[in-house]
């Protein structure tokens, strides 16, 4: 899935804030609201001012021309400053007066900006960007003409141009904030440092033959209604920015990792090794998972997940009559012909199909409310198949461009079914991540912060949970795609124990890889980059596993205190009902939800 509001912390997406300060003119307007609707709908009007790239991302085109550059010192104390100023008119707000819709509207918004003033605190601009997120890497896709960025008007291609001459400006700040994590001894480690130099020198981002260069897309792809002298103005004010701003940047910045940062980067991979590193984590963990568990506790329960999902493989084993241990299974599934069915992309589109077919009889007893957006499967563009993984892009609020599952197939011959096709299914796009982001969309109700909000622990927590439904299905029952079922399930269980090892220090690098394949039937490259994803943004692969946990729990105990009085229809409708929240506020949600039913 990606996210269309990712957390603001260590380059996962973009941060962009609030500037008042010496160096920038504030974007603000002084406002003062006094209820909770205009405080919600003022925070987040100033909110997609100060983070344009998100409204971009959003289909708002009025901040189109800007790059802040968010990343500065004065620039996040700014930041910082209105969120507290948010929070103080949200103490003037009389809860108890509030109904239970708006209760949860302020706890969300109370819960993200205290959660984004304490990150702040950490100092996560000492790390801007790494090998894995962070503007650097989503630079080129803006700019490919494939992105959210438009290039439909005369007015979008200028946008961009100013977008691109302001790049410099920021990656000389990030470059001084690096300086300023080796001053404070938080930096990252050697072994991601060195993907990040190639990244830098990707020939599609500073090759100087223009044709071949990403940011050349625009221009060999000019809107049919250009004259001429557009075409001309363009190509040679681009042609310009490219090579003379951001291959630049680019090179400018590879030769500082390499020369200057990467000696000075660290041997160790986990953040207990950086100065105040355990709290630090501690507050990751609690940020991602939105739950207050510890590094510890979920260590522990991922151990459990794996063992649990370890004894349902071997009945899969068993069923296929593999004789030889767990792992050479795991293995031996990622070459089994019987696992690789399909000849042709119709065949795996179609079969795809066949899954929305056979689980469309049983939506309608497992939801009262569904999406209006349409839902469409699609095999990935060729441009990027190569190095794609399935995925969801949702569609636009309004309904014109549908939801899209997204399925690469760069060789349909090797499309194998315990890679979790069902469950991959279920997880992406029907019930989950179509239906979760589309109803949250769709509901204007909402406050805009939250229409277009995201926690990963609920969304990504949401999508695992439709996962379980399978047997509900009536999906599951070939063992391949069972064993892919379970291998997507042990995919989040093995992240619980290998985020938690990797940062307290129970694992390393090598052993966490080394534990991942004795789980996984990945080879060892993706391992590794699963690995060191972990390491770069330490908790976020946490929230997966411990959202889903929630969810299954909150239906069995309502299960249970409702017995007859229990629709399942009902509790899935009233989930979903407000978008995404934090965790506990949802515990809240349901608690209140539960009494109204008996």
């Amino acid at each position: 899935m990606k996210n269309f509001l990712s957390k603001s912390i260590l380059g996962i997406g973009v941060i962009i804030g609030l500037v008042s300060c010496k160096k920038y003119d504030s974007p603000l307007t002084k406002v003062t609201p006094s209820n909770l609707d205009s405080i919600a709908s003022n925070y987040y009007e100033q909110y997609l001012k100060l983070y344009p790239l998100n409204a971009t991302a959003q289909g708002d085109l009025r901040y189109n021309d800007q790059l802040p550059i968010n990343i500065d010192k004065d620039f996040i104390s700014g930041e910082v400053n209105f969120y507290n100023s948010v929070l103080k008119q949200l103490e003037n707000v009389d809860y108890k007066s509030l109904s239970d819709e708006d209760k949860i509207v302020y706890d969300v918004l109370n819960y993200t900006l205290k959660d984004y003033v304490k990150g702040y605190s950490y100092h996560p601009e000492y790390i801007p960007f790494t090998q894995f997120g962070g503007l650097p890497l989503n630079f080129p896709l803006y700019g490919s003409g494939q992105g959210s960025q438009p290039f439909k008007t005369e007015k979008d291609y200028s946008d961009w141009l100013k977008r691109m001459e302001k790049f410099p400006d920021w990656m000389n700040a990030a470059a001084d904030n690096f300086r300023d994590g080796i001053s404070n001894k938080m930096v990252l480690p050697k072994k991601l440092v060195i993907k990040m130099i190639p990244q830098m020198r990707a020939e599609e981002i500073i090759t100087t033959d223009l044709d071949k260069n990403i940011f050349y897309g625009p221009i060999k792809n000019f809107p049919k209604d250009f004259t001429k002298e557009q075409k001309e103005k363009f190509t040679a004010l681009y042609s310009e920015a490219i090579t003379k701003k951001v291959i630049p940047a680019y090179t400018k910045m590879s030769n500082f990792l390499e020369k200057e940062y990467l000696p000075k980067a660290r041997e160790t991979d986990g953040y207990n090794s950086l100065p105040n590193g355990k709290e630090i984590y501690q507050y990751y963990v609690q940020s991602w998972t939105t739950t207050d568990k510890s590094p510890e506790e979920i260590n522990k329960i991922g151990l459990q997940q794996v063992a649990m999902l370890r004894a349902e493989m071997e009945k899969v084993k068993q069923q296929v009559g593999f004789t030889g241990t767990l792992e050479e299974f795991i293995n031996f599934v990622k070459t089994d012909p019987k696992a690789m069915p399909y000849k042709t992309s119709k065949e795996v589109l179609a079969a795809f199909n066949g899954i929305l077919t056979k689980i469309t009889p049983k939506l309608k007893t497992m939801f009262s409310v569904t999406p209006k957006t349409g839902f469409e499967i699609r095999q990935t563009e060729k441009f990027r198949e190569a190095s794609a993984s399935a995925e969801y892009i949702q569609g636009t609020p309004d309904g014109k461009r549908p939801g899209i599952f997204y399925v690469p197939l760069p060789d349909p011959s090797k499309f194998n079914v315990t890679s979790g096709m069902e469950s991959l299914f279920l997880h992406e796009a029907i019930p989950g991540h179509h239906y979760q982001v589309s109803l949250q969309q769709e509901n204007t109700k909402l406050p805009k912060f939250m229409r277009f909000g995201w926690f990963g622990a609920y969304g990504e927590g949401w999508a695992h949970y439709c996962e379980t439904l399978g047997p509900e299905f009536g999906l599951y029952t070939d063992p391949y795609q069972k064993m892919g079922y379970l291998s997507d399930q042990m995919l989040r269980a093995v992240r619980l124990v290998v985020d938690t090892g990797l940062h307290t220090g129970k694992m390393t690098r090598e052993e966490a890889i080394k534990y991942f394949l004795s789980n996984i039937s990945y080879d060892e490259a993706s391992a590794t980059a699963e690995v060191e994803r972990y390491m770069a943004i330490p908790g976020q692969a946490l929230g997966y596993k411990i959202g889903s946990l929630r969810i299954r729990e909150l239906r069995e105990k309502y299960q249970k205190e409702l017995g007859n009085k229990f629709s399942l229809a009902k509790f899935h409708d009233e989930i979903l009902s407000q978008g995404c929240l934090p965790l506990d506020v949802l515990n809240r949600k349901m608690e209140l939800w539960a009494k109204k039913q008996k």
